[in-house]
């Protein structure tokens, strides 16, 4: 089976899912950048995937710059690249045999760029459904856990309870 690599293209996510947009309009987009990381550090675990987000660097001035954070690799484009550009190359590099590039942005020109260079492409939508739904089959998982620990740790039958609920009944008369 192939390894995955997802490429998110931060500032088209932060655009794209209602709440990162509102932080960013008003002027939290470090906020909104932060977020991001952190929503997508949580569904990496929940999916144990290859995640590399991307910014531009056209928000944050400064050198090309890599790094991990949360066990995520982020990088900051150069100056003149755009995370369009810097997401091209990388998918092409990164595409095989072995690695299945799937690149997230709802930009319609960059799905097309990479699907001719053999990556899959979603949008920032369908991301925003999955980690909503992985959201909620943690949930699902934790609450069916509690559910089969407290049942497992119940020394009583359903009889004996009774009898002990008419017990403190009488002795509370």
């Amino acid at each position: 089976m192939k390894k995955q690599l997802l490429l998110i293209d931060g500032y088209n996510i932060i655009g794209n899912w209602p709440k990162l947009n509102q932080l960013k309009l008003a002027n939290r987009l470090a906020d909104a950048r932060d977020e991001l990381i952190s929503i997508i550090a949580e569904y990496k675990k929940y999916r144990d995937l290859d995640i590399t987000i991307i910014f531009d660097a056209m928000y944050v001035p400064g050198l090309s710059k890599k790094d991990t954070k949360h066990n995520l690799n982020i990088v900051w484009t150069n100056k003149d690249e755009t995370a369009d550009s810097y997401i091209e190359a990388y998918a092409r590099r990164k595409q095989s045999r072995f690695v299945q590039v799937v690149v997230v942005t709802s930009d319609q020109a960059e799905q097309w760029t990479v699907f001719s260079a053999g990556a899959l492409r979603t949008s920032a939508r369908e991301l925003l459904r999955d980690v909503e739904r992985s959201k909620q089959e943690i949930n699902n998982q934790v609450n069916n856990y509690t559910n089969k620990t407290q049942l497992r740790h119940n020394p009583w039958s359903g009889d004996q309870l009774s009898q002990l609920e008419k017990l403190r009944d009488d002795l509370s008369n």
